[in-house]
C-alpha cells in the first residue's frame, strides 16, 4: 500500500490529465522508499512473522531491533512452545511503537540450540496508517522528484534515466528532512 495516491499528488501539482499516471505511481514508490530508508521505519501496518535469536535476548528482554511492533498475535519460544500473553508485556508500555518484549513471572526464553529462533506473528509498522506529516512529506518529496524530470542534469537534484529509474541526490529537500528527522530510528 502506498502512503499516498496518484490523485493526491496530481491535486498538489495541479495536474488534471492522466498522461503521467504511471510515472507518478513510480515516483510515489520512490519517494516512499526514500522516506523508509531515511527513517529506518515503515509507516503502514503489515501482519507478518519475524524471527529473532539469542543475539536479541538480554535477560528477560527480547529486543526487536530494526522493527516497530504494534501487536502480537502469537509469540513462540525457541523450543516451539507458545508464550501466553499473560506472561509478557510489550515495551515501552505507554508508547508506540514497541521495541522490546519483557517476560513476566517465571517465564524464560528457551532456545534449544544455536539454530533456535523465537518467532513473533504480529502487526509490524510504526502505525496502522501513515501519520499526516509523513503523508505530507511523501507528497512533497514525490512532487520534488516529479518536477526534476524536465530539468537539466544537476547533481543536487534527482535525475530520471531513460529507462525510468530515479537517481536520488545525496540530500532531500530541507522541509521534508525536517519532517522526517523526528521519526528517524535512534539506536
Amino acid at each position: 500500500m502506498a502512503y499516498i495516491g496518484i490523485e493526491q499528488i496530481k491535486d498538489y501539482l495541479g495536474i488534471s490529465v492522466d498522461t503521467d499516471n504511471s510515472l507518478l505511481a513510480t515516483m510515489i514508490d520512490n519517494a516512499q522508499g526514500v522516506i523508509e530508508a531515511y527513517t529506518d521505519r515503515v509507516f503502514k501496518a503489515e501482519t507478518a512473522t519475524k524471527y529473532f535469536d539469542a543475539d536479541n535476548i538480554d535477560g528477560r528482554f527480547l529486543y526487536i531491533e530494526g522493527y516497530d511492533l504494534m501487536t502480537i498475535t502469537t509469540l513462540t519460544n525457541g523450543d516451539g512452545s507458545e508464550i501466553a500473553s499473560a506472561n509478557y508485556r510489550l515495551e515501552p508500555r505507554n508508547e508506540t511503537p514497541k521495541w522490546a518484549i519483557r517476560l513476566d513471572g517465571d517465564a524464560a526464553w528457551e532456545l534449544d540450540d544455536s539454530d533456535s529462533e523465537i518467532s513473533i506473528l504480529g502487526t509490524w509498522g510504526y502505525s496502522t496508517t501513515p501519520p499526516d506529516d509523513i503523508i505530507h512529506a511523501c507528497i512533497r518529496l514525490t512532487a520534488f522528484i516529479y518536477r526534476q524530470k524536465d530539468t537539466s542534469s544537476d547533481i543536487d537534484r534527482p535525475m530520471m534515466t531513460g529507462d525510468g529509474v530515479t537517481i536520488m541526490p545525496s540530500a532531500i529537500p530541507q522541509d521534508v528532512k525536517s519532517i522526517l528527522d523526528k521519526y528517524r530510528r535512534r539506536i
